[in-house]
């Protein structure tokens, strides 16, 4: 039912359909019983599917990255697809509308996203009053946090500070991204120097020990991936998102004019499996089980999963996947879990 769904949607922008998906699924909310009937259509509950990991207690390995509900819009709504957890943001201090349009593009022969969103969002003041309006109960929530493109590198940790201490209360974990290719200079705070400093300044304030996550792309060297190691253990942090976006073109299907027209972005879905799970598996054999990690990049169907868990990752997250295969998608990955465990 979904192929013919997205036979429909594909003819459109590919931002103009996530929203028009998402306020049909809003709109059929509000239909008695329609909850009830996308939980048992979509949603696995399996008890052997849960897992404590940073310490909270996650009912599937199984998330939404971020990217998908920047600003809190659309919690129940994904929560009764099955997912665990969902990532919001990447939320700025304040609001911002991103890079121009068009911005994100569909690579359909590779199964596979390039977006130059930018960090479009409401602000952190708009996602918190929406936090505590709307959280659902049971739901674990991360808040990808970033700076604003116009704050120079030398004040973006004041900009990480703001995002922690406002959401503090409201998010169950934050993810530190210092990796999108789409605020310009944001990488260069993956260097140890600056990233040590954000990390530290944010572990002064973490009062209560909330789980911290680093997102970082999955285009570091070997170089770069042993000082991720050493600064996620200097400053004590919980762990690594692998990964983020990737600014390689490599592996794609579509005609390398085409690739070209589209320009600068980062690209996600399925050519980004093998570099993903590798970084994943690199870092799991230097770090053992000292720190967490959760894998995400090119996960489409159970095998994307499983690659990924056994490279060592503890907890997944998927987004392009869930555009081309649909709202079938937690509920395949959790049922191959289930019966292989």
């Amino acid at each position: 039912m979904y192929g013919l769904l997205k036979v429909f949607l594909f003819r459109m922008d590919p931002e103009k359909a996530h929203h028009f998906t998402m306020w049909c699924m809003l709109t059929l909310m509000k239909i008695p019983g329609a909850k009830h009937l996308f939980r048992a259509l979509f949603a696995y509950p399996d008890p052997s599917l849960k897992k404590k990991v940073a310490g909270l207690d996650f009912s599937n390995p199984v998330g939404l990255a971020a990217g998908f509900d920047k600003n809190g819009l659309y919690l129940e709504a994904m929560s009764l697809l099955g997912f665990s957890h969902i990532e919001v943001g990447t939320i700025t201090p304040r609001p911002q509308p991103g890079n121009p349009k068009p911005r994100l593009f569909r690579l359909i022969r590779s199964r596979a996203l390039i977006n130059r969103m930018g960090f479009n969002n409401d602000g952190v003041d708009v996602l918190a009053q929406r936090l505590r309006e709307r959280k659902p109960s049971g739901l674990i929530i991360g808040a990808n946090i970033g700076k604003n493109k116009d704050t120079p590198n030398e004040q973006a940790t004041d900009d990480y500070l703001r995002c922690f201490t406002v959401l503090y209360d409201l998010a169950d974990y934050f993810t530190v991204n210092v990796s999108s290719p789409n605020t310009p200079g944001l990488r260069a705070l993956q260097d140890k120097e600056p990233l040590t400093h954000l990390l530290t300044t944010l572990q002064a304030q973490n009062h209560r020990s909330k789980p911290v996550f680093l997102k970082i792309a999955p285009d570091l060297t070997s170089e770069q991936l042993d000082e991720i190691v050493e600064i996620v253990l200097e400053t004590a942090i919980t762990g690594v998102i692998a990964t983020n976006t990737t600014i390689t073109r490599n592996g794609l299907k579509e005609p390398a004019g085409a690739i070209e027209a589209i320009g600068a972005g980062g690209l996600s879905g399925a050519p980004v499996l093998a570099m993903s799970t590798g970084v994943v598996r690199y870092l799991r054999e230097k770090a053992g089980n000292r720190f967490s990690i959760i894998g995400v990049g090119g996960i489409e169907d159970y095998a994307g999963a499983k690659a990924h868990l056994d490279a060592g990752a503890d907890l997944v997250q998927v987004y392009s996947g869930f555009i081309y295969t649909g709202p079938m998608l937690v509920r395949r990955i959790l049922k191959g879990i289930a019966c292989q465990s």
